[in-house]
């Protein structure tokens, strides 16, 4: 095992890596579907913070895999087994969800995780026997990540055992997340490891689809149920095909920019671009329970009230846009989505559902998604200006009439 280069050419996400994200498509299932429960029952700000905790464990064994696979994948039998070990973790944590965010018992998840963490602690030793360069920083993440996910095993027990009160566990938990970010910095000050900036900006954007895909399918769960009540209506449509515009603007303003070439000027932002992908992936996965409910409510009755359901939309497309600048800011050659037109979007979709009990629920999705297609329309055209005049300074001056 020896670290892959920097400048591979053509380095792609291989089929061992796209069979690694389907097992992830059940776990953000899985937690979707019971925040856009808990919204449903008017408990969606109590629902917020399971959903964020148990998010991040599965973001965080995301991105745990994606980095080491983008310095060391070998693609040999010894790593398949390996990667296939991390698999069957994350489906064990996948089952542990609902009990996680509905009643906060983390028995399976931590389960699932600690599964997963043998099987990525493995890769890492063996990557520090076999790469004589990368060694010291191999057996720092193995190191780093194995007293980690003993302080999580230590949390749950001492939790189950009744020693930590209630009120101890969310401070505890956000301390092991600071650690948990903490490893891969501390493990990489001896020498860096060697990832594909190519490779890494697709499997985030691969991520993103996945999560964009989740949204649409939590919205047609929305319109199942509305049909199994005999109860669509126009409204319910409305929702439906704003929710797909939304996301389809979503989706475009996403890939405006190509990270590969931001991230390989400046590897040195890699942390902040990485972990500012959290945000913008809860905020997707958020973004398909609020659509779930939004078309929900619209063929039958909900607790949640209007404007709840409306800024369960304009909240995660907020944080998105917030995020997703913010990100772009970092890797981007040049700025595409303008600080000005993101902060006026955003003032104006979380002042939208103040008049969802005028409106109406539908007149709000509609409108959020027509301001973000506004968006991209405008960096569209900025993008498309700003090209013409570069290519106008660019341009070789004419021949006078007297030159060859």
């Amino acid at each position: 095992m020896r670290a892959r280069p920097i400048d591979e050419p053509h380095r792609v996400s291989s089929q061992l890596e796209l069979l690694f994200d389907l097992t992830f498509v059940v776990a953000v299932a899985a937690v979707t579907a019971r925040l856009a429960h808990d919204i449903a029952d008017g408990h969606g700000l109590a629902g917020l913070v399971p959903f964020l905790q148990v998010f991040f464990a599965i973001w965080w064994a995301w991105m745990n895999f994606t980095w080491f696979a983008s310095s060391y994948d070998t693609d040999d039998v010894a790593y398949r087994l390996l990667t296939m070990v991390q698999m069957a973790g994350v489906l064990v944590l996948a089952a542990g969800v609902p009990a996680a965010a509905g009643h906060g018992d983390y028995g399976v998840v931590t389960l699932g995780y600690l599964i997963m963490r043998i099987g990525l602690v493995a890769q890492w030793l063996r990557a520090g026997l076999e790469d004589p360069a990368g060694r010291r920083t191999a057996l720092r993440y193995a190191a780093g990540i194995t007293l980690v996910q003993a302080g999580w095993v230590l949390r749950l027990f001492l939790a189950e055992a009744g020693v930590l009160p209630p009120a101890s566990l969310l401070p505890l938990f956000a301390c092991l997340v600071v650690l948990e970010l903490a490893v891969p910095r501390w493990a990489e000050r001896v020498r860096a490891t060697n990832w594909h900036p190519h490779h890494i900006a697709e499997r985030y954007g691969l991520f993103t689809i996945i999560l964009l895909g989740e949204s649409v399918l939590a919205a047609s769960r929305g319109v199942g149920g509305a049909i199994e009540a005999g109860r669509i209506s126009g409204p319910s449509v409305v929702i439906a095909v704003c929710g797909l515009v939304l996301l389809f603007a979503v989706w475009w303003l996403y890939f405006l920019v190509p990270a590969g070439e931001g991230l390989s000027d400046r590897r040195h932002r890699s942390y902040l671009w990485g972990y500012g992908h959290y945000g913008i992936f809860a905020a997707l996965a958020a973004l398909g329970a609020g659509l779930e409910v939004a078309v929900e409510q619209s063929g039958h009755a909900v607790a949640a009230s209007p404007p709840a359901l409306g800024y369960a939309v304009a909240v995660p497309v907020a944080l998105y846009l917030a995020l997703l600048w913010a990100v772009h800011a970092l890797a981007a050659v040049e700025p595409v989505i303008f600080p000005t037109a993101v902060l006026g979007c955003v003032t104006v979709i979380l002042s939208l559902p103040l008049a969802a009990p005028w409106i109406g629920v539908a007149a709000v999705v509609a409108a959020i998604a027509a301001v973000c297609v506004l968006l991209v329309a405008l960096t569209m055209w900025t993008a498309a200006v700003g090209g013409r005049a570069g290519a106008r300074r660019h341009r070789p001056p004419a021949s006078g009439p007297g030159e060859s």
